[in-house]
Parts: C-alpha cells; sequence; structure tokens
C-alpha cells in the first residue's frame, strides 16, 4: 500500500490530523470523508486507542488523515500512549481539523489541545460537530465566536458526520494544504492499517456497542491467524479476546456464550463486508489482568509504549 502510485509532479498531498476530545466524532468524520468504514465508532468515549491512518484520493489530490484517539487524563500506561499519540501526530503534519462539540464547556484536554496549537503555531481548521443535534442556530453562532476567540483557525466549517452536512466544504478547504508531491499511498488505497488489524479493530467496536461501563475498555483482541481457504472464498478468522479479570470473561461469554456469539455474529457481518469474502470466526476468551498498565503486554497488543 505504501508505494507510490504516481511520478506525475502536478500531484499533491497533506498529511492531516483529527484531533479533539473523546467521542466527539472524529472517526465518524473520517468515515465520512472515506466514504467506507476504517475507524471503529462507539457512544462510549476513548474508542479509538492508536493513530489510525485514512487516505482520500481524488484525481492528483491525495489527503492523509490521522485519526488520533481522544485527548484525555491518563489512568493507566495505555492511556498515557493514547496522550502520547495525540502529541506525535500534531507535530508531523501539515494542518489540523479540531472537532468540537456545538455547545458545552470545553474540557481541559481541548484547552490543552489549542495549547498545542498555539505552541506550534499549527494551521488548523475547526469542524464544529453534531450540528444536526442543534434546534436553535444562535447556539452555533455564539459557538464560534467563543472558540475562535480561543484560536486563530484558518476556517471555521459547521459539519454533520452523521449525515455529511458541511464535509464536502470541509475537504475543500483542506485542499489548501496541499504541496506539490508524488502520492504517497496508491491512489486506491484507504489506509495503511494492516487487515488483521481492522478486524482486530471491528470487534472491539462490537464488544463497546454491547457491553456497559469499564468491561470493554479492558479488552484487547487478538486475530491469531486468518487464512483463505484453498478452492473457496472462505477466510478462516482465529481471534483471542483478552479482558482484565475473570469476573469480566464470564460477562463477555455470556450466559450459555449468548454475549460472545452475538458479538462475533455482527462482527462477522462486517468484516465480510471489508473483506469481501465469507468468514468463519471462531473467538476465545483468556484473561490477562491488569495489561493495560504492563509494557510488555502492550507492546503484544500493537500499543508500542516507549
Amino acid at each position: 500500500m505504501t508505494n507510490n502510485s504516481t511520478n506525475n509532479i502536478q500531484s499533491s498531498t497533506a498529511f492531516i490530523a483529527i484531533i479533539g476530545k473523546p467521542n466527539v466524532g472524529k472517526s465518524s468524520l473520517l468515515n465520512r470523508i472515506l466514504g467506507q468504514k476504517i475507524a471503529i465508532v462507539s457512544s462510549k468515549p476513548q474508542t479509538t486507542r492508536t493513530r489510525i491512518m485514512g487516505v482520500y484520493t481524488h484525481d492528483n489530490l491525495q489527503l492523509v488523515f490521522l485519526d488520533t484517539p481522544g485527548m484525555h487524563k491518563p489512568r493507566t500506561r495505555l492511556g498515557d500512549y493514547m496522550v502520547k499519540t495525540v502529541s506525535d501526530s500534531i507535530s508531523g503534519v501539515d494542518a489540523c481539523i479540531f472537532v468540537a462539540e456545538p455547545q458545552g464547556e470545553l474540557t481541559e484536554s481541548e484547552l490543552s489541545l489549542i495549547k498545542d496549537l498555539k505552541k506550534q503555531d499549527m494551521p488548523c481548521i475547526l469542524a464544529i460537530n453534531k450540528i444536526d443535534t442543534l434546534s436553535n442556530k444562535d447556539i452555533l453562532l455564539s459557538r464560534i465566536a467563543y472558540l475562535t476567540s480561543l484560536y486563530n483557525f484558518d476556517a471555521v466549517i459547521p459539519i454533520s458526520a452523521l449525515n455529511g452536512d458541511g464535509v464536502n466544504e470541509l475537504i475543500d478547504e483542506l485542499k489548501k494544504y496541499a504541496q506539490p508531491s508524488p502520492h504517497f499511498f496508491d491512489d486506491d488505497a484507504l489506509t495503511d492499517m494492516p487487515e488483521k488489524a481492522i478486524v482486530s479493530e471491528i470487534i472491539r467496536e462490537k464488544f463497546l456497542q454491547l457491553l456497559d461501563k469499564e468491561i470493554p475498555h479492558g479488552m484487547a483482541v487478538s486475530v491469531e491467524s486468518m487464512k483463505e481457504r484453498e478452492n473457496s472464498d472462505i477466510t478462516d478468522i482465529d481471534v483471542i479476546i483478552y479482558c482484565e479479570k475473570q469476573s469480566h470473561k464470564g460477562i463477555i461469554i455470556g450466559k450459555g456464550g449468548a454475549m460472545l456469539k452475538k458479538a462475533a455474529s455482527l462482527s462477522r457481518n462486517d468484516i465480510e463486508n471489508f473483506l469481501q469474502c465469507r468468514v468463519n470466526l471462531q473467538c476465545w476468551v483468556k484473561v490477562k489482568e491488569d495489561w493495560r498498565n504492563k509494557q510488555g503486554l502492550l507492546r503484544s497488543f500493537g500499543y508500542d509504549a516507549e
């Protein structure tokens, strides 16, 4: 996926980080821009754990998006890794999209992000998401006035990642950051994430949607194997789901295995749509106590905590 797709001198590229607090709609925005689900989405905060790259290519333009974890106050080593991922992403891009709610007080993490933008004098577009939830548009005007008083944003675009309002206007603004350059990814690429990583994220998303409170945040999904059957359109996928406590294991499996079966069934549908083939998905659950605070386990699950 990372081979240059063109040597056309007229081609242009920009790297864009999508930043904001947890559950503000960053992953939904990325999926809307790409026209396909790459980043997982749930109503729970801190859904995205690592930096997810999405690639938008149209004619000679290529925009490479970095969907970052929601900025928050970390309570575990995994949380430390997530916050570091945000900071690293901001420092290595051409511009940022700061995604904000249409109303409500800014959190400490949002104010911290704005401080980082000022420190680096980073070009940034303000995308006020969830405008579909507003009945009184005067609220939006006051919100714009407040947020633009905090930082000199290059542009302000009210959007709805849910229904697509304002997203085309946002893309038009982002084009201004593109510089003459060969494309870094093939023109048909959507992400640099390996298929195994996307499959594991799809499965984790289903548990985030089905389970309450802390349990899904204490889960890690490891795709042990993915093999295409010979002379068949079936792919066999073996997955181990790790949790932090024995009591959580029982909840994840459910009575008579009902919860695990439900999550696997929902996951299978999305995985088949992604891989464009039939899938035989087998899931097992194991306990790794306090894995979010153990550096070796974090690294083995794909979270390089150093």
